[in-house]
């Protein structure tokens, strides 16, 4: 199983910026991926989840900003992060971690998760 994160950059306060996270060798189905993030000096903390029915939850600090999708491909499944209206303090290095383990998922607990991506760097200026 392998986790690809991409789409992370530089963008001003107020921007936009779509994180991809590709998933291979992985069935979503029955499982769930979630959006970790983790600021320097900051513990790592979920921003949002999604499990294979498409049913998704959202950290508190990202509720109405960001938007977490889900596309099952053929050979692949592919998590997006849409993420609005970018806020100084989303600045971090965000994760994708996948769970093995039907009927249950770790939800924004950062420990229990099966596989983890290697990060994509998110900076927000003012």
């Amino acid at each position: 199983v392998q986790l690809v994160e991409s789409g992370g950059g530089s963008v001003q306060s107020g921007g936009s910026l779509r994180l991809s996270c590709t998933v291979s060798g992985y069935s979503v189905n029955d499982n769930c991926i979630e959006c970790f993030r983790q600021a320097p000096g900051k513990e790592r903390e979920g921003v949002a989840f999604i499990g294979s029915s498409g049913n998704a939850n959202y950290a508190d600090s990202v509720k109405g900003r960001f938007t977490i999708s889900l596309d099952k491909g053929n050979a692949d499944t592919t998590l997006y992060l849409q993420m609005n209206s970018l806020h100084l303090e989303d600045t971090a290095m965000y994760y994708c971690a996948a769970y093995v383990g039907r009927g249950y998922c770790p939800g924004f607990r950062a420990s229990g998760w099966t596989y983890w991506g290697r990060g994509t760097q998110v900076t927000v200026s003012s």
